[in-house]
C-alpha cells in the first residue's frame, strides 16, 4: 500500500506518471494538493478549515499543503486509505530539491510527515525537463527495495498505526536532465540563491511585494547531492528525523556556562 503526494497539485504529470508506476507492483492512493503548493515547508492549516473531494477513485484533492495532505490521509481511518501504508511516496516533484531545499520543499516535507508517522518515505524530484517516465521507473525501483527491506523489520505494530521511531527511513531522490543512470549515496550540499524582495505597488497604491530571485548556484562540493548533479548523477540523499547536533563545537556548554554563571 503505497501514499503518493506531493506539492505540484493532484493533477501534475509527475504524479499521474509516478502512480502509473507504482501501481505495478502495489495498491496506490494519491491524496495531494489541489493546487501547487510548492514551498510551503512542513506547514499544517491548524486556522482554518480544510475541504476535501474525490477527483476519481484513488486520487482525493485536499485545498492544503502537502503536509497537510499525508496527515489528513493517515489519520482519517479508512475514510481515504483501505488500511495503513507501507510507504510514502512524494513526487515527481517539478524541479529539483537539492541542499537546503530539503528545509522549503513542500515534497520533502509530505514524505517526512510520513516518515514522522513511522512510514518509511521517498521524496523524489527532477529537473523541469527530465524523462518523467525514467524517474517514475527509478523511483519504483526505489520504493520496491526499501519495501523489501522495511517491511519485515517493521512489524505489525509500525505497519497498523503512527509510531514514535525516530529511524524510519526517509530518502530524498534528485534526477538531473542529463542523468547517465549512475545513482549516488549523497549528504546534502548549499546553494545560494539570488535572494531578491522586489517591491511594487498596485493599481490602489498599496504596496506588495514578491520573494525570491530566478538565479541559483554552488561550488563543487564531493559527497553532496549538488556535486552529483554536476556529474549529472542521480543522488539519495537519506535525511534524519532527530534534527539534533552532535557537534556544534561546544556552543551550546559556552551558552549554558554563562547562564550559570549569572545566575550566580
Amino acid at each position: 500500500m503505497v501514499l503518493l503526494s506531493n506539492d505540484d497539485g493532484h493533477a501534475s504529470r509527475g504524479i499521474r506518471t509516478l502512480r502509473e508506476a507504482l501501481a505495478a507492483f502495489a495498491d496506490v492512493v494519491i491524496v495531494a494538493p489541489e493546487t501547487e503548493q510548492s514551498a510551503t515547508s512542513h506547514s499544517l492549516s491548524l486556522h482554518r478549515p480544510l475541504r476535501t473531494r474525490e477527483v476519481e477513485p484513488g486520487i482525493i484533492a485536499i485545498d492544503g499543503t502537502p503536509a497537510d495532505c499525508v496527515y489528513v490521509a493517515l489519520h482519517s481511518e479508512r475514510r481515504f486509505l483501505p488500511r495503513w501504508p507501507d510507504l510514502v511516496v512524494s513526487g515527481i516533484n517539478r524541479g529539483l530539491n537539492l541542499g537546503q531545499d530539503a528545509f522549503y520543499s513542500g515534497t520533502v516535507a509530505a514524505a517526512r510527515e510520513g516518515a514522522l508517522r513511522g512510514v518509511p518515505a521517498i521524496a523524489s524530484s527532477a529537473d523541469v525537463r527530465a524523462d518523467l517516465s525514467r524517474v517514475a521507473e527509478l523511483t519504483t525501483k526505489i520504493a520496491k527495495k526499501l519495501y523489501a527491506i522495511t517491511c519485515g523489520n517493521l512489524g505489525p505494530v509500525l505497519r497498523s498505526g503512527p509510531s514514535l521511531a525516530r529511524k524510519t527511513p526517509l530518502l530524498n531522490l534528485n534526477v538531473p536532465l542529463g542523468w547517465t543512470g549512475e545513482v549516488r549515496r549523497t549528504r546534502l550540499g548549499a546553494r545560494l540563491y539570488e535572494e531578491i524582495i522586489e517591491f511594487r505597488t498596485d493599481p490602489r497604491g498599496r504596496e506588495y511585494l514578491w520573494l525570491g530571485g530566478p538565479g541559483v548556484r554552488h561550488e563543487r562540493d564531493p559527497g553532496s547531492d549538488t556535486d552529483a548533479y554536476d556529474d549529472d548523477a542521480a543522488s539519495i540523499t537519506p535525511l534524519v528525523l532527530d534534527m539534533t547536533s552532535a557537534d556544534d563545537e561546544g556552543v551550546t556548554d559556552k551558552v549554558l556556562a554563562a547562564l550559570a554563571s549569572n545566575a550566580k
